[in-house]
């Protein structure tokens, strides 16, 4: 009789998903989330809509209804037209100032959009030496603060850029003046500039996580960089350059410490959030007003976000699933 040893045999417990590391809460959670039901979800944009609802009822109303009853009191006896007719009335100019808006936020999403693209693939298909430092230095610009880089900006377009050699006791110009200060290409050109590391980064890391055997049957079929970018890669970056196009309008639309550092005083190329935070007058006199005004001045961005949203959602999820 031959006796064998026993084979020793690991065993393991049975796991469920999340037992490992503390998972099981963040799988409750997640099961939590998952178990709202869709009505609950509309629930919650319905009452974030109501701000907006009450901006536009106050808007129609007038001064005495305003102070002296809740909007949701509303009555059709003080309803009225005569906030907006002050709003666009010249003295105040906001009919000109959605003008600056508009030249301050287009060429401050479009710019980015275009110039991050061509690096984006550049920095993801195109092998060239320093392309991983140049990518990290790139990146690494989304640290610096935006207030820090606010007055050497400023002092830039108002006087140009110069360096000093002490040693030869000679300046030299890198940056003529080309008088930009109080103009609204000083503000999309400050936009610009910052959109810029984040526009690269996000389209990078969108671009990178295509396949690469369609760049490779592109290049089979003798397909050179730029065709291969403008056939393949833009068509299928439409979502992704949606999403960040929305933010970025959003971000320029709305801005606020941008356009009044680069535009200041200067009344003539000052945006709609200048404008609208001048309307009250001394004193708050002309607070009525305001709801009209700051309606105005969300009803473009709520146009975009709704007209887009399609494309925002595609874009928030595009990457996140292969295949």
């Amino acid at each position: 009789m031959t006796l064998s040893a026993p084979v020793a045999t690991e065993s393991k417990p049975a796991t469920g998903p999340g037992d490992d590391g503390g998972g099981g809460i963040i799988d409750r959670i997640y099961s939590f989330l998952r178990a709202i039901p869709t009505g609950v979800l509309w629930l919650i944009v319905v009452v974030w809509s109501i701000p907006t609802l009450g901006l536009f009822v106050n808007s129609i109303r007038t001064r005495d209804a305003q102070r002296a009853t809740g909007w949701w009191k509303v009555s059709p006896s003080e309803l009225t037209l005569d906030n907006y007719d002050q709003i666009f009335a010249a003295r105040a100019g906001l009919g000109q100032s959605l003008l600056n808006s508009a030249a301050i936020a287009i060429p401050s999403t479009i710019i980015p959009i275009a110039i991050a693209a061509f690096a984006a693939y550049g920095f993801a298909w195109i092998d060239f030496p320093g392309r991983k430092g140049l990518f990290i230095a790139t990146v690494s610009l989304l640290a610096i603060p935006l207030q820090v880089a606010l007055i050497p900006a400023l002092q830039m377009f108002n006087d140009g850029a110069h360096l000093t050699l002490p040693l030869i006791n000679k300046t030299i110009t890198l940056i003529p003046d080309f008088d930009l200060a109080g103009t609204t290409t000083a503000v999309w050109l400050t936009h610009t500039g910052f959109a810029m590391p984040f526009a690269i980064f996000l389209l990078h890391n969108y671009i990178s996580s295509l396949p690469r055997d369609i760049f490779e049957a592109a290049r089979i079929d003798g397909a050179d960089h730029f065709t291969i970018f403008w056939r393949l890669i833009l068509p299928l970056s439409i979502p992704v350059l949606a999403a960040f196009a929305i933010f970025q309008f959003l971000w320029t639309w709305n801005d606020y410490l941008i356009a009044n550092t680069m535009i200041g005083a200067n009344a003539s190329e000052q945006p709609t959030t200048i404008v609208i935070a001048n309307l009250a007058g001394d004193f708050g006199r002309n607070e009525n007003i305001l709801p009209a005004g700051a309606f105005v001045q969300a009803f473009v961005p709520l146009v975009v976000f709704f007209a887009l949203q399609r494309y925002f959602v595609r874009g928030i999820l595009a990457g996140s699933v292969k295949g």
